[in-house]
């Protein structure tokens, strides 16, 4: 994981309008802590040398401001060993059920991405703060991804692509519910069976036989 390929992932997500109005962070774990997308830059005019490399507690080691929700991804490094990676998006979808403060149940195999039953939704705090970071990580256990309320959705990853993709998967897995509600249907939830039958198929695929 690069500096360069942070920069290419932000992008990629503001393209996809997940990060509007410099909305968003992402970051990789470094040896000396993590870096982290600068505070306040619009993306697609985002440079190597605007990143900024926090220790683990925070402290800037190089660079200028970072996201104001620093905190954030260093109490996730800190609480999880396997976290590499964090991407912090606004994406349409997955935000407004974050405003429900809902939430998404297990509607589709492809939730246990997430490594739980569902994506749930961690309790409200004011962004930037510590109080966030907290609920955050209580949200998460032992899972990939939560909803922040009233706020957005966080995803980590061994790698910055799986981060990446989760936070996509949990955008599609947010519309799918919302289409679902808008409706009027109940979706049928999959049992804890059908769960863990998906996640071993899923651990298989794209293998040879």
């Amino acid at each position: 994981m690069t500096a360069q390929a942070l920069i290419a992932a932000a992008r990629a997500l503001d393209a996809a309008g997940f990060m509007p109005n410099k909305s968003g962070n992402l970051s990789i774990r470094t040896p000396r802590g993590f870096l982290i997308t600068p505070s306040g830059t619009a993306y697609a005019a985002l440079e190597a040398a605007m990143l900024v490399e926090c220790a683990p507690d925070g402290a800037v080691l190089s660079g200028g401001l970072p996201s104001s929700e620093w905190r954030l991804h260093a109490a996730v490094y800190a609480a999880r060993g396997d976290a590499q990676a964090i991407v912090h998006t606004h994406s349409p979808h997955a935000t407004a059920l974050s405003c429900a403060r809902r939430a998404i149940p297990p509607i589709h195999y492809m939730i246990t991405l997430a490594g739980s039953a569902e994506i749930p939704c961690a309790a409200h705090a004011t962004f930037g703060t510590q109080a966030l970071a907290d609920a955050a990580v209580a949200a998460l256990g032992t899972g990939r991804a939560c909803l922040l309320a009233n706020h957005g959705v966080l995803a980590l990853g061994a790698t910055l692509a799986g981060a990446d993709a989760l936070a996509r998967e949990v955008e599609n897995l947010a519309r799918q519910y919302l289409l679902l509600l808008g409706a009027g249907l109940a979706p049928v939830l999959l049992t804890p069976a059908e769960l863990d039958a998906a996640a071993a198929q899923l651990r298989g695929y794209g293998r040879p036989a």
